[in-house]
């Protein structure tokens, strides 16, 4: 079962590893993004980061919506993040058990306007998420579990 899927370009840290896991109940992290599954290195990184008890899995865009849609990953309370906004709506686009998508962390760069204290996002960004929101997705920026949810509408 899903219990949240999260946009946060530092994948795994503090904030993940102990308050959001914590908040979820999940038992299991799934970061879905290709670069990071394609590089042993930050792979070995993320596994040093994961927190004890907690299972990861790190897997491609592809790789992941299938192991979401074949059912594989329903025995486990799964935490996604992933690290762009872009994958972020891929995922859902894939798999349709994704209800809502928290936006973390996404950090500036050239082009991106801020929309929150921590989320800047570029045109292309903006636009497929007003997509995304349209079919149904909630979406919603958080960067702790106790702080306010700002719905997306709110902060465009």
């Amino acid at each position: 079962m899903i219990v949240a899927t999260r946009v946060d370009e530092r994948l795994i840290h503090g904030q993940v590893a102990v308050s959001w896991l914590s908040a979820l109940g999940a038992d299991c992290i799934l970061v879905a993004n290709d670069e990071v599954a394609a590089d042993d290195a930050q792979r070995a990184i993320l596994k040093l980061a994961k927190p004890s008890g907690c299972k990861l899995v790190i897997k491609g865009l592809d790789d992941s919506i299938a192991a979401i849609k074949s059912g594989i990953t329903d025995k486990y309370r799964l935490f996604i993040v992933v690290k762009t906004v872009k994958d972020a709506c891929l995922l859902a686009q894939g798999c349709p058990d994704i209800k809502a998508i928290n936006l973390g962390n996404v950090i500036p760069r050239e082009g991106t306007r801020q929309i929150s204290r921590c989320v800047y996002v570029s045109p292309e960004e903006e636009k497929s998420l007003v997509a995304l929101a349209g079919t149904g997705v909630d979406i919603v920026i958080r960067s702790l579990p106790g702080d306010k949810a700002l719905r997306l509408a709110e902060a465009l």
